[in-house]
């Protein structure tokens, strides 16, 4: 194997005994027939498992709403999307050179299904508890301080609704700007926008819904950002 997937699996601290699931759950659909796609299914539930495993063992006096919502938006899209980053997937992700050209090594959805796909792949590769414990390397440090961050209280709807409802600001409206993909694969991309602020955002997900709490996060974040 190349310098990178070495350089991956130190990242996730596996070594794949059998290095062939790696490379499938690196692999986009538009590169072939063996992709990554029953891997992602697997690795979704996987990862669920695994971040409400860790939770509920660190925080014991929390409810189910509580710990909910935290594994909510530690497993959305965005937060996928980051770790995939750091781990560095877009440098060895294979998709078609159109898929490449069309920035597909960089897209939020892609990049999120390739983090379900290696975490289903080391499952495969040598069990749960395996794959336990790449998402306890990866999430450990976020999931112990969690309680105290705050920012998991409320989804991003919820929260950017109730911020401008506290400044008497009309309620965002959303709309579907685009859809990609096949039916059974689909990717939304949906504008948030608040007009008397003058303001909109954009976010992509796998589903409408997920979409629209992206883009409301998003703009949530920059009218934090403007007030400070």
């Amino acid at each position: 194997m190349n310098a990178a997937l070495d350089a991956l699996q130190r990242r996730l601290g596996h070594r794949f005994q059998r290095p062939e699931l790696l490379l499938r759950a690196l692999t986009h659909r538009s590169y072939g027939a063996d992709h990554n796609e029953r891997l992602e299914f697997l690795g979704d539930a996987v990862l669920s498992l695994a971040v409400s495993s860790l939770l509920y063992e660190r925080y014991a006096g929390s409810d189910e709403g509580d710990l909910t919502r935290v594994r909510a938006h530690l497993v959305r899209e965005d937060s996928l999307h980051k770790l995939a980053l750091a781990l560095g997937l877009p440098e060895v992700l294979k998709m078609s050179d159109g898929e490449a050209r069309g920035g597909g090594a960089q897209r939020p959805s892609i990049l999120a299904d390739a983090v379900e796909a290696v975490l289903g792949a080391a499952h495969v590769d040598a069990g749960y508890e395996a794959a336990l414990d790449i998402v306890r390397r990866l999430l450990g440090e976020t999931i112990a301080t969690a309680a105290s961050s705050g920012d998991f209280g409320k989804d991003a709807k919820t929260a950017l609704q109730e911020w401008l409802q506290a400044r008497r600001i009309a309620v965002p409206s959303y709309r579907i700007i685009a859809t990609r993909g096949q039916a059974h694969a689909q990717t939304f991309e949906v504008e948030c926008a608040v007009p008397a602020l003058d303001m909109a955002a954009l976010g992509e997900g796998r589903s409408r819904r997920t979409a629209e709490q992206e883009a409301a996060r998003r703009l949530l974040d920059r009218l934090n950002e403007r007030g400070r």
